[in-house]
């Protein structure tokens, strides 16, 4: 694929600093590879994507009061993310994952529970700051309501923002998802986006179909879903939004590092969804979003709209 045609540049670049309020829930801890680490966690890196493309996230998880813990208060200070909601506790470790890169999208996750994020509390002063902040969208993905400290989180927020638009990012971790909750979640999502990988376990979970119009459709209409998206790697993405599908390629790349790409793609596809773009242009920036951040070391590099625009 080149880069985009004067139309599409002019879709993607109006408009970028009309912010949309997100709440963001979910863990922050440290990616540990075989020689370094990074600060990651599927929620901080989305939170970080959808800042740069000039929204307004507010996170919500926990760090330990440990040297790890303050190393990531500070990094994500640096983002000009909203800490407001970042919790510290001594309870709990900050949050680490062993990761074992693998081809495309596969690179395998070892998380160490309990983490800090796993001690979340959400008080009746931080869900009245919630409410205050009328949040238009709701991120959430399996790991954190994976124990029951984080669901009962998770529902309370889920009632504390009935007009939200409710994006579920599966990811799903080996030993931290079980059939009833994933289609729990599935369930009160508006959004969902998932690999195809995932969309195996979804089919097992749910009987929804293996294909991939046939699972979007069948999905919208069992669950209600806006809209959903299944990434298929180096091969781009299916997408279905307002009853429009399409299937789009991926942008030709060299994949320097693959770890934090879907998290931007996530952020890109609410992006085009809350500008309400045609099916079509929302998964062309989004493939774009995520190919820029894959060629670039690091879950949460430097980047810009027009970058994307012009890959």
């Amino acid at each position: 694929m080149t880069s985009a045609s004067n139309g599409d540049r002019n879709l993607y670049l109006q408009d970028v600093h009309n912010q949309t309020s997100i709440v963001v829930l979910g863990e922050v801890l440290w990616d540990v590879f075989q020689q370094s680490r990074r600060l990651g966690g599927a929620p901080l890196n989305f939170a970080a994507h959808a800042k740069r493309l000039g929204h307004a996230p507010s996170l919500i998880s926990a760090v330990g009061v440990d040297p790890l813990g303050e190393e990531a208060a500070s990094a994500i200070a640096a983002l000009c993310l909203d800490t407001t909601l970042l919790q510290r506790t001594s309870r709990f470790p900050t949050g680490t994952a062993r990761v074992h890169l693998g081809p495309g999208d596969r690179t395998r996750f070892v998380i160490e529970r309990p983490a800090a994020y796993d001690a979340v509390r959400i008080s009746d002063r931080e869900i009245e700051q919630i409410r205050q902040r009328t949040p238009a969208w709701f991120y959430y993905g399996t790991l954190f309501s994976s124990r029951a400290e984080g669901e009962a989180v998770f529902q309370r927020l889920l009632g504390a923002m009935p007009a939200a638009t409710r994006l579920y990012d599966l990811n799903l971790r080996p030993g931290c998802h079980s059939c009833s909750l994933v289609t729990q979640l599935l369930a009160v999502a508006n959004v969902v986006k998932l690999n195809e990988e995932e969309l195996q376990a979804v089919h097992e979970f749910t009987g929804l179909p293996i294909g991939f119009e046939a699972f979007c459709r069948e999905g919208s209409r069992r669950f209600g879903w806006k809209a959903v998206c299944v990434t298929l790697g180096a091969r781009g993405c299916a997408m279905l939004a307002c009853g429009d599908y399409v299937e789009a390629d991926a942008q030709a790349i060299d994949v320097v590092d693959s770890v934090g790409a879907g998290d931007a793609f996530t952020a890109a596809f609410m992006h085009g969804l809350i500008r309400r773009w045609p099916v079509a242009k929302v998964a062309s920036f989004a493939n774009r979003v995520g190919a820029v951040v894959a060629s670039r070391h690091g879950a949460i590099p430097d980047w810009t709209i027009q970058e994307a625009v012009d890959l």
